[in-house]
């Protein structure tokens, strides 16, 4: 078991050579979507995704191919740091040292950084500049989150999630979000794209004896973003099982701000457990999933009456002679949900649930079910 954070594992969510500069910043921008819940208006993340690309690719020019979140937060911040380089640059291409392929970067990043980035206005390019920094600087506040994930290339001793698949090992990252609110979603984001991009890659090798593999998250609410609808649809084929756990179905639309994308994700995964819940978006949603069924109802009424009522003078109270009753009973079948709001708000107890289960062929028919916690269970062993 590996536990990132809190230990001597050193990762560069950056260092990925075999990517293009493009992919990597559209990862980081997905990530700013966490941040950008109501951002309605997508010309700052996207202009902020230029950026980025063109950081990593001029990041990877004058540090050997090595990237990572100090070098590109000094570029967009420190103009004397980016003139430097541009210096170191100048001189590296007069001596011949650079590729043909080094060379179009090259002169693309410039023409970006010179006549489109460092032309933009003072309100635009502050505001770029905060988006970015909303993740750079995350990672060079604090000397042990700099020194874990901005360590030197000598240092780095976790690459990512290739070996861990092949040898069947369990990465945990162990950072607390009461304490590291916006770098454990930055974190935990960044290596969920990771993996979820080297569990897809592995149908391309056709390995029919691939290992299975888990993911596993708590509050998933916290960390969901749009990619996982794709690849929750297209993980079982690569033998992927996803476990995640949230708070509500409203949970997850006020993170990705999208009904359509939370649908998409709640119907690819299909064991579903329903704890008790007063939000009727996941009461409805799972109404609708399990279906409706002809349910017998009556209805009951009472009447009385008589004929010739008095009343008192002095009591003002009706009095009636021969009075008769009668009582009437309806019955009939309505076609309603099978499980009502009230099931869902008021009969699920601590630690039961609402089961809709499949066993790999067919669909086993819901039902609620009690669950043992398993704070119980140890108690059970030690005596």
């Amino acid at each position: 078991m590996l536990f990132l954070y809190g230990g001597n594992i050193k990762y560069n969510p950056l260092d990925k050579p075999n990517l293009k500069p493009s992919i990597l910043a559209n990862r980081l921008k997905t990530i700013l979507t966490l941040f950008s819940k109501n951002n309605s208006e997508s010309y700052w993340l996207d202009k902020a995704e230029q950026v980025l690309t063109e950081c990593i690719k001029f990041c990877r020019l004058y540090n050997n191919g090595y990237v990572t979140f100090s070098e590109i937060h000094k570029l967009i911040t420190l103009p004397d740091y980016y003139s430097s380089k541009i210096s170191l640059m100048r001189s590296k291409f007069l001596d011949g040292q650079l590729s043909t392929y080094e060379v179009h970067d090259l002169l693309s990043s410039l023409e970006f950084f010179e006549k489109e980035f460092n032309t933009l206005d003072t309100r635009t390019s502050a505001i770029l500049k905060s988006e970015i920094t909303r993740i750079t600087g995350a990672f060079i506040s604090d000397y042990d989150i700099l020194n874990t994930f901005s360590p030197s290339r000598e240092e780095l001793n976790f690459y990512g999630f290739e070996e861990m698949i092949e040898k069947g090992k369990i990465v945990v990252l162990n950072m607390n979000i009461a304490e590291y609110k916006n770098l454990s979603k930055i974190i935990a984001a960044y290596l969920k794209l990771d993996f979820q991009t080297e569990v897809m890659s592995r149908l391309a090798k056709h390995d029919s004896n691939m290992r299975s593999v888990c993911f596993i998250s708590d509050e998933y609410h916290e960390y969901v973003t749009d990619t996982d609808a794709d690849f929750f649809a297209q993980s079982r084929e690569a033998k992927c099982i996803n476990i995640v756990a949230t708070q509500s179905y409203t949970s997850l639309l006020n993170s990705i701000n999208n009904q359509y994308t939370v649908k998409v994700i709640i119907q690819n995964l299909i064991n579903k457990f329903w704890f008790r819940t007063d939000d009727t978006f996941t009461i409805e949603d799972a109404q609708k999933q399990l279906g409706k069924e002809d349910k017998f109802k009556y209805s009951k009424s009472f009447s009385e009456s008589s004929k010739d009522p008095k009343m008192a003078s002095l009591s003002s109270i009706l009095s009636y002679e021969k009075p008769s009753f009668s009582e009437s009973i309806n019955s009939y079948t309505q076609f309603d949900f099978i499980y009502d709001t009230n099931f869902f708000t008021q009969e699920l107890n601590t630690f039961s649930c609402l089961a809709f289960l499949s066993d790999g062929n067919k669909i086993i028919p819901p039902q609620k079910i009690n669950l043992v916690p398993y704070f119980i269970i140890d108690k059970d062993i030690q005596n």
